[in-house]
């Protein structure tokens, strides 16, 4: 419930309804909450809406999200019709289990790149077989809020249902609307159940301990914010994936939007204690990550710094998968008869990702083989044209025979999944192999060697150059003016470790026509909105970590 009321101004609000906060009537337990000001004021209302026009270049960015409220079988909702007259200034929705999450991506993503809420009835997602968690809105007229609730209610054929005394009309296919306490509630019958026992003295997420220290560590003007608990409600061994694994891993987290007219600002908080110390890699606060970085070619216009490989990167490599898929899914289908040996955007990454997976699978001997010697490690593209492309993964090794020795655990690997591979010699390397991964257009070069310190390090780099840029390269971010500039928009005294130039990846990518790609072609022009991307992170104290994101914008034309 991302900024639902953008596009509303000067709506008048009567005291008939709440301005409680949702989290007061949402489970402790619920593993994951969004909550938003979708009623911001003053400058909040203004960089929000400057920021969403850069990013979308539409006049209202944020109404696509009606398709959140829109039941099935009812009309397309009109935020100035159906929806202000009775909406507050809070709004939030959760789930009842981490494994819902991934039913909400596709709408959210929908709702802010895709078809307008109009076309959206279909993706309404909780009920049986989706979703199992509900939406929950502050309102400002109760009456109005009311017969809201109940048009939808009847567009959708539910029937007139009760739970604790308290009514509220529910659909043969589990979906439930009603007013709990002042609140508007739609999604699932159980997680309307849920929120009536909170308001019936249940313990509320607004006073569990963990979701209040990191709402006090929250970020002033935060637009909005995703809470993810992957311990709670009873999923003591449960592991988060997707996106919020990326982002947090195992930790309670809560990940706050701030928005400024020309930049977008994500804050991952994080709560590490001994039982939840495992150190990220992508996204870390270590400062393990940002020593990487400082190491890779000083001309990289992408280098992501990774602490801690052993401990993490499976759950990387899980997370950028997923990210992947997401990203090729919204751009689209691709056109009939394309695939086989035609480099798309999807081939690429599936032909990067290959060797990862082989290296971070999660079994005893690819442990012993891969991980168990890893350490710190970076991951860099340079060059501004084709013809001097390079990009590599570096990784430091603790214990430089098994690296030397996994350069052809990992080539007999991938040789069995049917990749080509031949022994190679490449300067300043003691083990090196060449393997032709389907989907890349370079061969991959597997190699161990030493950096100019003596550190072991084992390297996949995309051509032979990338191996020696990887091991010797004639400058590094250390020193980069890149580097300096990507500190300056993190703040806080952080350190980065990721900077990301994307204009020079889409000049890249137009260059051999991948602009135009049908998985990727539908994301371009927000990629031409962002001017750069930096992250890195620090301790904020009292076991909170943050993770912060800073993407910087081009003005809306």
């Amino acid at each position: 419930m991302v900024a639902l009321a953008l596009g509303a101004c000067g709506s008048s609000t009567s005291s008939s309804g709440t301005a409680a906060d949702p989290a007061s009537a949402i489970p402790a337990a619920a593993p994951v909450y969004a909550g938003a000001n979708v009623r911001p004021q003053g400058s909040e209302k203004t960089n929000a809406l400057a920021a969403g026009r850069a990013l979308t270049h539409q006049a209202n960015p944020y109404l696509r999200l009606l398709a959140a409220l829109q039941a099935p079988g009812a009309p397309p909702l009109g935020f100035a019709r159906d929806v202000s007259p009775w909406l507050g200034p809070h709004g939030g929705v959760f789930l009842s289990s981490l494994s819902s999450a991934g039913a909400l991506l596709p709408l959210l993503a929908q709702g802010l790149l895709g078809a307008p809420s109009s076309s959206s009835a279909g993706a309404f997602p909780f009920g049986a077989g989706r979703a199992q968690g509900a939406i929950v809105l502050d309102t400002s007229d109760l009456s109005k809020a009311t017969a809201f609730v109940a048009a939808q209610a009847g567009h959708a054929g539910a029937h007139a249902a009760s739970y604790r005394g308290v009514a509220y009309q529910a659909t043969a296919s589990g979906i439930a609307f009603g007013i709990v306490h002042r609140f508007v509630v739609i999604g699932s019958e159980s997680a309307l159940h849920s929120v009536v026992d909170t308001t019936l003295g249940g313990a509320a997420l607004l006073q569990a301990p963990g979701y209040a220290k990191l709402l006090a560590h929250a970020p002033a003007g935060a637009l909005a914010h995703v809470y993810s608990n992957p311990t709670a409600g009873g999923e003591a061994t449960a592991k988060a994936s997707g996106l919020l694994g990326l982002l947090a891993g195992p930790r309670q987290a809560n990940i706050s939007l701030v928005a400024a007219a020309s930049s977008l600002e994500i804050d991952a908080d994080t709560i590490t204690s001994a039982s939840t110390s495992t150190p990220g890699g992508l996204l870390s606060a270590s400062a393990e990550g940002a020593k990487a970085l400082s190491g890779l070619p000083g001309d990289s216009w992408l280098a992501i710094g990774l602490a801690h490989l052993g401990q993490s990167f499976g759950q990387d490599i899980l997370g950028l998968r997923e990210l992947a898929t997401l990203g090729t899914s919204l751009g689209g289908t691709p056109a009939a008869g394309s695939g086989g040996g035609v480099l798309s955007v999807k081939s690429l990454l599936q032909g990067l990702l290959a060797p990862l997976g082989v290296l971070a699978a999660n079994t005893a001997q690819a442990r012993q083989d891969f991980t168990s010697w890893m350490g710190s490690g970076g991951v860099f593209a340079a060059g501004s044209g084709l013809l001097e492309l390079k990009g590599a993964v570096v990784i430091e090794s603790k214990n430089a025979a098994l690296s030397r020795a996994a350069v052809a655990k990992l080539a007999a690997a991938l040789q069995r999944a049917g990749d080509g591979v031949q022994a190679a010699r490449v300067p300043g390397t003691e083990a090196a192999a060449a393997v032709k991964v389907s989907g890349l257009p370079l061969p991959l070069y597997i190699a161990s060697g030493h950096d100019a310190a003596g550190q072991a390090k084992f390297v996949l780099g995309l051509g032979e150059a990338s191996v020696g840029d990887a091991l010797s390269p004639t400058s590094t971010l250390a020193s980069a003016p890149v580097r300096g500039t990507a500190s300056s928009a993190l703040g806080e005294g952080i350190e980065p470790s990721i900077i990301f130039e994307v204009p020079t990846l889409l000049s890249l990518l137009e260059a051999v026509g991948l602009t135009e790609d049908p998985t990727f072609s539908s994301l371009v022009p927000y990629l031409r909105s962002i001017s750069s991307i930096a992250g890195g992170g620090h301790t904020l104290g009292g076991e909170v970590e943050r993770f912060k994101l800073a993407v910087g914008l081009h003005a809306a034309g």
